[in-house]
């Protein structure tokens, strides 16, 4: 398998009509006894594996191109291709596919499938017909050939027959020999003619016919000739394009004559298929495929061969960093690494990985620090462009460049923040570009693409790494459109009346819509350092400020961004929200809405729908006590009706549980005893009157003891009966430090029974699991009369 001759890359072609890199291995031909004949099969280098395993059909149709490819179609839209390292590797795999179907290796194709009626009609064609005869190559002549050319197009055995003829008689280079006579005497009938007959020979989709239509002595002719087409009133001016507009610029001279001679005749082909020859109609989508490979794997040999030479990849990229090259210089020396790596999209992806590498030993990321901070639009826009395939590429490299890098007084100067302040002063009305950068910023911040090595983890030091030196700018545009009134006397006292939105302009609000997508992103993927930043800095307030814009795609972000936060239904952003009394901004531009039934009324009532139907009680609480009167009035949804009612029920739950206590405890009897038992944290965590300590079940018989003393030296204290009133366990009546110890208390209030109802109306997150316990009780049929008496 060491052979070189026999190693090859093997290509498909997609439904893009593009070439889809499936491996690189070595290519043998033997007979395969399930396949039952010979066949092509190619083993990947890497492991071994089985890349391709094709039989040599007698009706297949091979092509060989460029001295090194072999093209074929196996079935109907599946084309497959062959790119051999060495020639004669090509050659030795090229006779075997010909003398298995019995054609002459010297022919650069074996044949093309027909059809049955096809197959029937040319079996009755002598043996000796085998080429087409052409006309002599004269002017007066050439409707006839244009004719011919154009008549062959839509039978495949027709079309190879026309192409062996062009090829054995020379006859490509006299008919452009007559295209320079007729363009003499301004021949104009002649020259729409030779239009029809190139581009019909072009449709003919060979290889071998382009290699000499594309040749340096004949490619202009053949540009020249697709100038003049009939339906233009004037010939287009191509040529002159080509030699005069368009500059070869070498921003490091090119020493290499094959290869200043493969970028030449690559943009001047690329330029036939874009730009002269007209959008192929449905009929003619697969006439041009072979101009597709022939450009592809021009591009690919251009890349491998720029790769290859490292003094002129080094001094590229010496001059780019280099603080005495001219501005100029630079902007041509960042326009070649774009088109570079754009070409570089072609190669097979280990190779890709080897150029991408290579890029960043040879500085890649340090130049763009320098040129993504140029006042050149172009410069700044390609700069952007190779940015994003390098984080296409690898993000955790360019992380680990940004975390290496120096740290400097300025973190401006930090490559991920030269790109955040780039998309903050995106001049486009669009902001296309900070669209872009916004995309890659995600990119590179989401903990999805991060790897956890053995000895260190990405996704904790980038996080840390990134709000530490990098928040602040990204949220700087947010903090200063949402500028609070230092001097207002509500604000100090919670309030989240703000200045309006400053400036309200379009352009601004798109900018802090793309800021809050990201911050929405980050409250989703970085749930510790997204929460200690939102509470340091009071970001939702801020954010909330933008409620009151006039823009409603603006308000919609905003809305959105606390809807991602409530949507984590952490009891810790829950008490931020309460605090802050961040509901007011969110009713009053509910309130505001009216009875608009739009996006933003839309929003807003999901929002506290998903309140009620999660159950979120210190949000439910929080909303029922202070804006309930606001809200009452919206009855055309069910869905503040229904927080009142899950209000309610919470609220008559804690009476009843309240009410067990107040009990007289002298009618304590077994069943009693026995809720005690299974329920015996049920009150931990409420503020009512006492507190159970975890050690309770140790101690329960002491409790019980001292529950009952209590119960009795209030019976003597107070005959009128009102010490009914009092809990069972109430501190005031302990009889000594005995039990005390056992049991953990709080203070009796002075008045225990004022307001009794809406004491634990609060949810805190270790109330959960006795909740659950509650509505198990309140289900047991045991304790049904206890609760109903």
């Amino acid at each position: 398998m060491s052979d070189t001759r026999r190693r090859v890359k093997v290509y498909t072609l997609n439904e893009d009509r593009q070439w889809d890199d499936r491996g690189t291995g070595h290519v043998s031909s033997t007979f395969v006894e399930r396949l039952r004949g010979i066949s092509l099969l190619v083993r990947a280098e890497s492991d071994g594996s089985l890349l391709l395993e094709s039989k040599i059909s007698p009706n297949t149709a091979y092509q060989k191109q460029q001295d090194t490819l072999i093209v074929w179609s196996e079935a109907d839209n599946y084309d497959l291709a062959l790119s051999f390292q060495e020639k004669a590797g090509c050659d030795e795999i090229w006779e075997r596919i010909c003398q298995v179907q019995g054609r002459d290796p010297a022919l650069d194709i074996t044949q093309d499938p027909i059809d049955e009626s096809e197959e029937e009609r040319f079996e009755e064609i002598p043996e000796t017909s085998h080429l087409v005869e052409l006309p002599p190559c004269e002017q007066g002549r050439l409707e006839e050939i244009a004719d011919l050319v154009t008549s062959v197009l839509s039978s495949p055995i027709r079309r190879e027959k026309l192409a062996l003829a062009l090829m054995t008689e020379g006859y490509i280079k006299k008919l452009l020999g007559l295209f320079r006579v007729c363009e003499e005497v301004d021949n104009r009938e002649g020259l729409h003619h030779l239009y029809e007959i190139v581009r019909g020979v072009l449709f003919l989709n060979k290889a071998a016919l382009f290699e000499v239509m594309f040749s340096d002595d004949c490619i202009m002719d053949v540009v020249g000739c697709l100038e003049y087409d009939p339906a233009l009133v004037q010939p287009k001016r191509h040529r002159e394009f080509l030699t005069k507009t368009a500059k070869f610029k070498e921003v490091i001279p090119i020493t290499d004559s094959e290869l200043r001679q493969k970028i030449h005749q690559t943009y001047r082909v690329q330029y036939i298929q874009d730009i002269i020859l007209p959008t192929p109609s449905v009929f003619e989508e697969n006439f041009l495929s072979t101009l597709t490979s022939f450009i592809f794997f021009n591009k690919v040999e251009i890349v491998s061969m720029l790769q290859e030479d490292e003094k002129f990849l080094t001094e590229v990229f010496a001059q780019l960093t280099d603080d005495a090259t001219e501005d100029s210089k630079r902007r041509e020396l960042v326009n070649f690494v774009k088109e570079f790596c754009a070409f570089s999209q072609t190669l097979q992806p280990q190779n890709r990985d080897a150029f991408f590498k290579t890029l960043a030993n040879l500085g890649i990321l340090p130049a763009l620090e320098i040129v993504m901070g140029m006042d050149d639009l172009q410069v700044r826009a390609a700069a952007t462009d190779i940015f994003s395939y390098l984080v296409e590429f690898s993000p955790s490299m360019v992380r680990e460049f940004v975390m290496q890098e120096p740290q400097q007084t300025d973190d401006d100067v930090l490559l991920i923040n030269v790109v955040i302040k780039q998309m903050i002063c995106d001049s486009d009305p669009e902001l296309g570009g900070a669209v872009q950068l916004m995309g890659l910023l995600r990119t590179l911040i989401d903990p999805e693409n991060m790897l956890a090595s053995t000895n260190k983890t990405e996704k904790t030091e980038f996080l840390s790494f990134f709000y530490k030196y990098c928040m602040h700018v990204l949220t700087a545009p947010l903090l200063a459109n949402t500028a609070h009134d230092k001097n207002s006397k509500d604000l100090q006292e919670g309030s989240t009346k703000v200045n309006p939105v400053c400036p309200d302009n379009f352009q601004t609000a798109q900018l802090l819509a793309l800021i809050l997508e990201l911050l929405t992103f980050c409250v989703e993927h970085h749930t510790y350092h997204i929460k200690t930043y939102i509470m340091n800095k009071d970001l939702l307030r801020r954010v909330l400020v933008l409620m009151n814009s006039k823009h409603t795609f603006l308000a919609l972000c905003a809305l959105r961004f606390m809807r991602r936060i409530i949507g984590l239904k952490d009891e810790y952003y829950n008490r931020y929200i309460i605090k802050g009394n961040l509901f007011e901004p969110v009713i009053n531009a509910l309130l505001d809405n009216g009875t608009r039934y739009n996006l933003l009324n839309s929003a807003i009532i999901e929002l506290f729908e998903f309140i009620k139907v999660e159950d979120i009680k210190s949000l439910i609480a929080h909303i029922v006590d202070n804006f309930y009167k606001a809200l009452e009035s919206i009855e055309y949804v069910q869905t503040f009706k229904g927080l009142k009612g899950r209000y309610e029920q919470e609220k008559d739950r804690q009476s009843q549980r309240l009410n067990r206590y107040r009990r007289d405890a002298r009618s304590l009897d077994e069943d009693e005893e026995l809720w005690f038992n299974d329920d015996d944290d049920d009150d931990d965590g409420e503020a009512v009157e006492k507190r159970m300590g975890d050690d309770f079940s140790d101690s329960y018989g002491k409790y019980m003891e001292a529950k009952k003393g209590a119960a009795n030296g209030a019976n003597g204290a107070n005959n009128n009966g009102k010490a009914a009133a009092l809990p069972p366990a109430s501190p005031a009546v302990t009889p000594n430090n005995s039990s005390a110890s056992s049991v953990k208390t709080v203070p009796l209030p002075a008045t225990p029974v004022v307001k009794t109802a809406l004491v634990g109306l609060v949810d805190y997150p270790d109330d959960e699991d006795e909740e659950e316990d509650d509505e198990e009780e309140d289900q047991s049929p045991r304790k049904r009369p206890r609760l109903s008496s």
